[in-house]
């Protein structure tokens, strides 16, 4: 299992530089001001997913999910600890190096897709290489590709309005693997959708996580599909469980 317990955090580190995992956390603490104190988001959390690998990450409101994502986006900074991409510590990055690292190394899949209402399935992928300065007949390629590959293949020219709440977080998936992302960081897929689209959505993930082999990390509150995944970590109060086969 490539996943390693908080209650052991030099485990953690990227063992190989010749095998670096693609995504590594170790012993990262969050914390806010509030008032006179602090609030600690995150508190000694620890996890490392290897390529080709798909975590579910539960656990109730306020528990930290959503700033375990964030950091690991490199949206967040942490207050303590390493944050490791690709097996590079990231947290002395300047701002514009993390922006750029996240462009072109990690796909986010929102909750809500948050597609702009004026271009086409096809150039809200486009977009992305344009600001990547990939060529335009390269990049018109690989969004029929991978348009293709969630199933979109002939709705490209369709606009938001146009397509279904699942498609459009198809369209979603399709553009965070734009990039080709190393790290795949999903934020409840399926909330918006009802159970037959949303089971879809988590076996494309599924599909997406093995094609690619990228290292997958999904928020989700629907235990349900916890299985389609290698593995379960649960947070609670800022701390995150050893993450455990799924069953």
């Amino acid at each position: 299992m490539s996943f390693t317990s908080p209650a052991s955090p030099a485990s953690a580190v990227v063992p190989s530089a010749s095998r670096p995992v693609p995504l590594n956390l170790a012993n990262v603490t969050l914390e806010y001001p509030d008032g006179d104190g602090t609030v600690k988001a995150l508190d000694g959390v620890s996890l490392a997913v290897r390529a080709g690998q798909m975590v579910s990450l539960v656990g109730p409101s306020g528990s930290g999910k959503s700033s375990l994502l964030a950091v690991a986006a490199t949206l967040t900074r942490p207050t303590a600890g390493l944050v490791a991409i690709g097996g590079a510590d990231i947290t002395g990055l300047s701002d514009r190096e993390l922006t750029a690292l996240r462009r072109d190394t990690v796909g986010i899949i929102f909750q809500q897709p948050n597609l702009l209402a004026s271009l086409t399935a096809a150039e809200q992928l486009i977009i992305g290489d344009h600001l990547r300065r990939k060529p335009l007949k390269a990049a018109r390629q690989k969004a029929a590709d991978l348009l293709d590959l969630v199933g979109l293949g002939a709705d490209a020219d369709k606009r938001p309005h146009q397509l279904s709440g699942g498609q459009r977080q198809r369209v979603n998936i399709a553009r965070a693997l734009m990039g080709d992302p190393s790290v795949l960081l999903v934020d409840e897929p399926t909330a918006a959708l009802d159970h037959e689209r949303s089971a879809s959505i988590v076996r494309l993930l599924r599909r997406v996580t093995d094609e690619f082999r990228v290292a997958t990390v999904m928020v989700t509150h629907d235990t349900e599909f916890v299985p389609i995944t290698d593995a379960v970590a649960t947070m609670r109060d800022g701390r995150l469980s050893a993450p455990v086969a799924a069953a």
